[in-house]
């Protein structure tokens, strides 16, 4: 069963879409069950992130997870969206059921993915950040 929140964020997505020359991009996905999701932010000059949109192709828990991320990092600084994690992303929602914890970790990463995209483009080196495995390439399904 899912939670009200989990409903709510699938059948009402916050921050959908894409945000054109974002500070960052980070694409993810999960070959075993086939989700794929892109979160885009916009990170002004003082490291806040001021604007977050997300692409997601999968099932209601990867929307719902996709849109509380954007929802939980809008606001913060880079330092601070490293610290959302899918257990932040899960208790944001209520809980998943055991299946769709992945949806959460996908969440979690494309977070990582963005920021490091950010990093990348701007020369900077986000302490604790690594760089992403992802055998997800631009375009790929989300085109």
């Amino acid at each position: 069963m899912y939670s009200e929140k989990v409903m709510d964020h699938f059948q009402n997505p916050r921050n959908m879409g894409e945000i054109e020359d974002a500070s960052g991009v980070g694409t993810v996905g999960n070959a075993k069950c086939g989700d794929i999701m892109r979160i885009f932010l916009n990170i002004d000059e003082n490291g806040i992130i001021r604007e977050a949109k997300f692409k997601t192709f999968g099932c209601g828990a990867a929307v719902a997870t996709s849109s509380m991320a954007t929802e939980l990092v809008m606001g913060k600084t880079v330092q601070e969206a490293l610290q959302v994690t899918n257990k932040a992303v899960m208790e944001a929602l209520d809980g998943l059921p055991p299946v769709k914890v992945h949806c959460s970790l996908l969440a979690e990463e494309a977070i990582h993915a963005a920021l490091w995209d950010y990093g990348k483009k701007h020369g900077i080196v986000i302490e604790g950040l690594q760089e992403p495995k992802t055998d997800i390439h631009e375009g790929e399904a989300l085109a």
